[in-house]
């Protein structure tokens, strides 16, 4: 099979938004997709659709994401990329300006969108620093998802402050892993999306103002982003036309920054 990740096996955590645009898109391109999350109806719906093998886990939980991690070794062989997406919003458990957080809103923001990503890049590496070169050069590509919100805050409509730090969180990881994990040929990079249209923005959605406001703020679409415009950065970088990319954060935000 032809395509930008023929013969390569994609681990993609997150089976509705991003994640599940970017397992439609590496399947497209030749890729042997296998996806983590949590919610099994949507995992089945992925599986029935294109064939991709799946896993139900809890990601917070480091004997779930290893048995997860087993459960992909186990159908196909090897993990070549890895896309860290499952993430949450935490403003329905309390997330907002500092002085307004609460403490579940924090922990839950942080453990479901840090850990689980520690939790996951532990698992696959210590499998990648195992396995052979491959035919680009490397032994495996890391992808986590960052967010624009971490380098650029939007205090009116976007003031969550626990979601702002784990982003930032993410992005230093992704930064001294990719420094570290570069000799033994493992590639780490992050994607920071703006307002994208997915299941966890649905409430942006709905909201008049936030959608007149990003005509302004994200002025390349004059709206949210689609998910399949982050799927397509997502496989460029975990792919080997990136294979001199490493530590690199990759904005997809429609002009948020500059605007």
């Amino acid at each position: 099979m032809s395509g930008r990740l023929a013969n390569k096996v994609c681990l993609i955590t997150g089976s509705t938004g991003i994640g599940a645009a970017t397992v439609r898109l590496a399947a497209r391109e030749g890729a042997a997709a296998f996806v983590v999350s949590r919610d099994e109806e949507s995992c089945r719906a992925l599986a029935e659709e294109i064939g991709c093998g799946y896993h139900v886990a809890d990601l917070t939980r480091s004997g779930e994401v290893a048995a997860a991690v087993e459960s992909c070794l186990a159908r196909l062989g090897r993990v070549d990329a890895l896309f860290n997406v499952a993430g949450v919003s935490g403003r329905k458990f309390g997330d907002g300006p500092v002085h307004e957080c609460s403490e579940e809103g924090w922990e839950i923001t942080m453990e479901t969108n840090v850990k689980s990503v520690f939790l996951m890049c532990r698992a696959v590496v210590r499998r990648m620093l195992g396995q052979p070169v491959g035919e680009g050069g490397m032994r495996g590509s890391i992808l986590n998802m960052a967010s624009v919100l971490a380098f650029s805050p939007e205090p009116n409509f976007f003031a969550t402050h626990a979601y702002a730090a784990g982003k930032s969180a993410i992005i230093g990881l992704t930064r001294a892993m990719a420094a570290y994990y570069a000799p033994s040929k493992i590639r780490v990079n992050a994607v920071a999306p703006g307002l994208t249209r997915t299941p966890m923005s649905l409430r942006a959605q709905q909201n008049h103002d936030l959608l007149e406001f990003m005509k302004i703020k994200q002025p390349l679409s004059e709206d949210l982003i689609e998910a399949d415009d982050v799927a397509r950065a997502a496989v460029f970088l975990l792919s080997d036309d990136a294979r001199n990319v490493t530590g690199e954060v990759l904005s997809v935000d429609a002009g948020w920054r500059m605007s």
